[in-house]
């Protein structure tokens, strides 16, 4: 899971944004409209960025696809001083 982290949050294009999805995400849970609106980009953005770390097993959604709200998975919870480090490199 760590490597996946590293790769998905600063290894890939729109890594800023899915490590402020993801933090947003640990904050509170929302859905893919609420997390646009609060972060001030596009629904279709946010929902590539969901997909994305969906796929890699970050989040996880409950509900049906339009209104469901995503969390962090479990094994991200983890490893969730791997996502510090990260968001503290990234801030430097």
């Amino acid at each position: 899971m760590e490597a996946v982290l590293w790769y998905v949050l600063t290894g890939t294009r729109g890594g800023v944004n899915r490590v402020r999805i993801l933090r947003a995400l640990d904050d509170r849970p929302r859905n893919a409209n609420q997390l646009a609106e609060d972060l001030g980009l596009n629904y279709d953005t946010i929902r590539h960025h969901l997909d994305v770390l969906a796929d890699n097993g970050i989040v996880r959604s409950s509900g049906d696809d339009y209104g469901a709200i995503y969390l962090p998975t479990d094994r991200v919870r983890q490893h969730w001083d791997v996502v510090e480090t990260i968001v503290e490199n990234a801030t430097d």
